[in-house]
């Protein structure tokens, strides 16, 4: 059998920035297994631009920002595995996978990064009455169908749900000749981000309808239309508020998974939130010796933040297949008894991940990231270490498309050494 001392599974670019920082923090040997026969996953289909801006200072289409890590990869002597798909993790670290070449094989791991990214929610999670015509189609798949091969999924299309690529592929339909008659939102506000509603729907007059949504399908062999109504605030359809819209396509943007299956059967335990792995300060999961992040963490709205994330988990991963410490933890000096916080969210605070730190075996700087359960203006995010409030900051805008971030010091959780949480939360002053 094969030993290696951090595997990745999944080769996009979560996967990638994991494999170089663990190359780059000390690892002889790095594989990263991926079920495609190419590298860069989701980001091969996205070839708009906007990508990069934190990591490079400079816009890249989606290709363009996978090249480069897969380029380094190449460059610090990351091996791959393409074409291979994982079956199994058992607890003493033995990944299974499967290929055409190869059949079934184990490889043997210091560490593992879980890497698989997320999926999207289907039209069966919706339960919209109709048949099942030809013309439904996940945001995705209709993105991979036009950029990669070259395929128009429909000339008159509706967009239910409003989060990203949803967004992004009204823009794409309408420069591709096809007419999108709207967006409809269930919620009362976009899952999307504020930037590509602007330049995907405001800047082409597409209409996006909040607190919408398609109550029943029509056609048989084909969509020929769909209904859309308002809904109340328990996300009803209001009677009579019924419209018509004529259609040879319905798209829909309705949300991204995590893709767990495989986390699940290895045991790691997973919120109920978020439904990827709990982590803690180090991105490891509940079980010894396996990692994650990126999309199959949770999801994020930005690639460089999926890249700064993964490159942490594979620093720290390569630390544990090393038998050492976080790398920005002094060696010298006594070793700091073990105290694990928990992180705790109230007011309007969704989740955070890490969901627990041990500040003995943190960085010098955490960087903690959130989600609101809301649209809130001009609030204060605040966290508290068991009463104590240690940080007070002002947002004018908060929305549940958009990612947020707290930066916990090392120096100020060992400060506070009776307290037992960390509290995340909003106020209004």
């Amino acid at each position: 059998m094969l030993s290696y001392d951090v595997v990745i599974i999944g080769g996009g670019p979560a996967g990638l920035a994991a494999a170089i920082a663990a190359r780059e923090s000390g690892c002889e040997r790095v594989l990263v297994i991926e079920r495609d026969d190419r590298l860069g996953g989701i980001l091969n289909q996205c070839i708009h631009n906007g990508f990069g801006l934190h990591t490079f200072k400079e816009e890249l289409t989606g290709p363009e920002y996978a090249a480069r890590y897969e380029d380094r990869a190449h460059e610090v002597g990351v091996e791959f595995s393409l074409g291979s798909m994982v079956i199994d993790v058992s607890s003493d670290l033995v990944v299974h996978a499967v290929s055409q070449e190869r059949g079934v094989y184990g490889v043997q791991a210091g560490a593992v990064v879980l890497a698989m990214g997320c999926r999207e929610r289907p039209r069966g999670a919706l339960a919209i009455p109709g048949y099942r015509p030809a013309g439904i189609y996940t945001a995705g798949t209709a993105q991979r169908l036009v950029n990669m091969e070259g395929q128009m999924p429909g000339r008159e299309v509706v967009i239910l749900g409003s989060g990203d690529i949803g967004l992004i592929m009204a823009r794409r339909m309408t420069l591709e000749g096809a007419h999108v008659a709207c967006v409809a939102e269930l919620m009362p506000y976009s899952g999307g981000l504020k930037r590509n509603i602007v330049q995907c729907l405001d800047d082409y007059g597409i209409p996006l309808l909040l607190s919408h949504t398609v109550t029943r399908i029509e056609g048989r062999k084909r969509v020929e239309a769909v209904w859309i109504a308002k809904v109340d605030e328990q996300r009803r359809p209001i009677p009579g508020t019924e419209v018509r819209y004529a259609c040879d396509t319905l798209m829909l943007s309705v949300g991204l998974l995590p893709e767990n299956e495989l986390s699940r059967e290895a045991g790691v335990a997973l919120s109920p939130v978020t439904r990827g792995p709990l982590v803690d300060e180090s991105l490891q999961t509940s079980v010894p010796g396996v990692f994650a992040c990126g999309n199959v963490l949770h999801v994020h709205d930005l690639v460089d933040y999926v890249s700064q994330e993964a490159d942490a988990a594979g620093r720290c991963a390569a630390h544990y297949a090393l038998g050492k410490r976080s790398p920005d933890v002094q060696e010298d000096g006594p070793a700091e008894a073990e105290r694990v916080l928990l992180l705790e969210v109230e007011s309007g605070v969704r989740y955070t991940v890490p969901s627990t730190i041990d500040p003995a075996r943190m960085d010098e700087r955490l960087t903690v990231r959130f989600r609101v359960d809301n649209v809130y203006r001009d609030r204060f995010v605040s966290v508290y270490v068991g009463d104590e409030r240690i940080m007070h900051r002002k947002k004018r805008v908060l929305a549940p498309g958009e990612m947020e971030e707290v930066v916990l010091k090392r120096a100020d959780l060992l400060e506070r050494a009776h307290a037992e949480r960390i509290v995340v939360k909003l106020e209004e002053d």
